[in-house]
């Protein structure tokens, strides 16, 4: 008879056959960031993305998303594009990721009618940035397509949102499945936090 481990042993069992648990919650307010860098889009051409890099200018809000041409992505993307002066303001930088492929991107990045040009938005394909946030990728849907009838082969990352301060710790998470958070409010309570970081920043200074 064939026995099923459950509990810590189970655990201990995946560990040794070098498999991995998957992660239940995404990254809490107080943890620090994981760090990456990633193949990602600006203006239609591909860039090289590093947290780290630009960690060291300001804060960074890093917002997953589940594809681009999909509707609430889509007016997330623009609701971003149309403050970026603001969070340029803020000293905030802003990048989107998703498990799109690098092709997608350089039409999403570039459309005036979402991205812009604006901000980058990167590539997750195997979804491995969104695990170490603590996020896990639903799989493809069968005739998933999107608003341009173009088929959706990959899967799907929620739609979460990390505020990261110049500290790499997260200042804040922002989560529509947990929060019940419609795109555009990830947006403007995103741009709401940085603008309190730079208030702060400056306040602290004036000391």
């Amino acid at each position: 008879m064939r026995r099923h481990l459950t509990g810590p042993i189970a655990l201990a069992a995946l560990a040794a056959l070098g498999l991995a648990a998957p992660c239940l919650a995404a990254l809490k307010a107080g943890a620090q960031a994981p760090d990456f860098s990633a193949k990602a889009s600006l203006a239609g051409k591909d860039i090289k993305f590093s947290l780290a890099a630009a960690l060291k200018k300001g804060p960074v809000v890093l917002y997953f998303y589940p594809s681009a041409y999909t509707g609430g992505c889509d007016l997330e993307a623009h609701t971003f594009a149309a403050g970026k002066a603001q969070f340029d303001a803020a000293g905030a930088a802003i990048l989107g990721v998703s498990a799109d492929d690098i092709d997608r991107l350089n039409a999403f990045s570039a459309d005036p009618n979402y991205c812009a040009g604006q901000f980058p938005v990167a590539t997750d394909a195997g979804g491995k940035i969104a695990a170490s946030y603590g996020l896990v990728m639903a799989p493809p849907k069968a005739g998933a397509a999107d608003v341009r009838g173009v088929a959706i082969g990959h899967g799907f990352i929620p739609r979460t949102t990390f505020v990261i301060g110049r500290d790499g710790k997260i200042a804040a998470v922002l989560s529509s499945k947990d929060d019940g958070l419609t795109p555009d409010q990830h947006v403007l309570k995103s741009l709401a936090l940085v603008q309190k970081m730079k208030t702060d920043l400056t306040k602290g200074g004036a000391q």
